[in-house]
């Protein structure tokens, strides 16, 4: 029952990354070639994760 759907490359549409940038919004693509490596190397914040960290600290 679950199928799995490929498309062929020229049936795909390119996606847009926008993130927010000092209060506004812009697409990654319009970024410099050091922004863009800066924003390929951001990870995911996980609030739970650091709550975690922060009680097992040894302060």
């Amino acid at each position: 029952m679950n199928k799995k759907i490929e498309l062929k490359d020229e049936e795909r549409t390119r996606c847009e990354v926008w993130t927010r940038v000092m209060g506004y919004h812009r697409p990654t693509s319009s970024f410099n070639i050091g922004k863009q490596g800066e924003f390929s190397e951001r990870v995911c914040f996980k609030e739970a994760k650091a709550v975690e960290a922060v009680k097992h600290k040894d302060c």
